[in-house]
This record gives structure tokens, sequence and C-alpha cells, in this order.
């Protein structure tokens, strides 16, 4: 008889140490490399325990790791069989309408641009605002807001203030996650209720995962 294998048996069932750690940072919100180095790659290394730990509990792990960041976000059920840990929030219309433009004007940013990190003033976000504004509306007064979603946004982690500079802000990379793709392609139409909505009709709000 081997001694050893009962040892190396139980070696190989134990859970890692680090997991419950891992997991209850993923738990308070977006885990991000450059915050928190060793925490990540403690991640890298137990991806599969985290994914088969969280699926149990109804969740996905969202891990992008050339970008280099991780989240939580709820399966997929449509028949509302599981209990929701994540919650949803919801957005007002115009925090909605500036998170789309945030994430339009990031891919432009990747394909025109060597650089990773996209920066923006206030100024320049109220001028990418102003550009999509129907002419019917009263710009002055959605441009007033425009500091309180601001502050929504960075609220909400797509935003992220530079040390010392109060009015310059980098877009976060996290938000390519949460707007993909094909929501990109459905863009224009997006914004064509956008412009409808802000020509009179009633504000919209939709629901994002925390």
């Amino acid at each position: 008889m081997n001694p050893a294998t009962p040892a190396t048996a139980d070696t190989e069932t134990r859970t890692p140490e680090e997991l419950p750690a891992v997991v209850t940072r993923l738990f308070k919100g977006v885990l991000y490399a450059e915050n928190d180095e060793k925490l990540w790659q403690s991640l890298l290394g137990l991806t599969s325990h985290v994914r088969d730990y969280v699926a149990v509990l109804g969740l996905d792990l969202v891990l992008d790791e050339s970008e280099g960041y991780a989240f939580l976000r709820s399966k997929d059920d449509p028949d509302a069989t599981l209990p929701r840990l994540i919650a949803r929030r919801s957005l007002t219309f115009h925090v909605s309408l500036l998170l789309a433009l945030l994430r339009r004007r990031m891919m432009e940013f990747d394909i025109n641009s060597s650089e990773v990190r996209l920066i923006m003033t206030d100024q320049e976000i109220a001028d990418m605002v102003s550009v999509f504004l129907p002419e019917s509306s009263n710009e002055a007064r959605v441009l007033d807001r425009l500091g309180t979603d601001i502050k929504k946004v960075v609220e909400l982690g797509f935003l992220r203030k530079l040390k010392g500079q109060t009015d310059t802000y980098e877009v976060a990379r996290i938000l390519k996650a949460y707007l993909d793709a094909q929501w990109l392609e459905e863009f224009d139409a997006r914004l064509a209720d956008y412009r409808a909505t802000l020509a009179g009709e009633p504000p919209a709000k939709v629901s994002e995962e925390g």
C-alpha cells in the first residue's frame, strides 16, 4: 500500500485556501488587475474553481485577462427560477444615453488610436452628447444635468476620475463587457429612440446588471 495516496487525494479535493478571498472580493464588485495584483493573480490561478463555485449560485464569471478586469453576472434565467444575487440597477434615460455614447467613443478610439487609455474631459463629454441632441430639444437643459449623469457613471465604475484633475476621466474598458458588439450593431436604432425621447416623449429606463 502506498501511504501517500490518501494524502494526495485529500490535497486534490481540498478547496484552495485563496478561493474564499477571491469569491468574496468579486461579490463586492469589479476586480481590476491594476488595483489588486495579488488577488488578480490568485483569480487567474483559480479561474476554473471560481467558475464552478459561482455557477452553483446561478452566476457567471466574466473575466478579460487582456483588459485586466473580472466581475460576476447573473446567468440567463428566463423562468426566474433562481434568486438574484447580483442586483439589477435601474438607469435613467440620460445615463443610458451617456453610456451608449461612451461605448461608441471607445470603439472609435480602439480603431484609430494605438493608446490603451481613453481619457476625456467634461467638455469633451459635453461636446459628444450635444452632437446627438435633436434640434428640437432643449440642449441647455440636457447639458445642465450632464454633471449629475457623469457622477452616476463614475459611481457605476464606467468612468474613473484622474488623480488631481477634477474634470478629467478615464473611460473604464469594462464598459466593453456591458455593451458588447451585438449591442453596438443596434446603436443607430437606439439613437433614433433616444432622439425621440429627447424630443418630448417620456424618458425610458433600462436595467443594468451590477
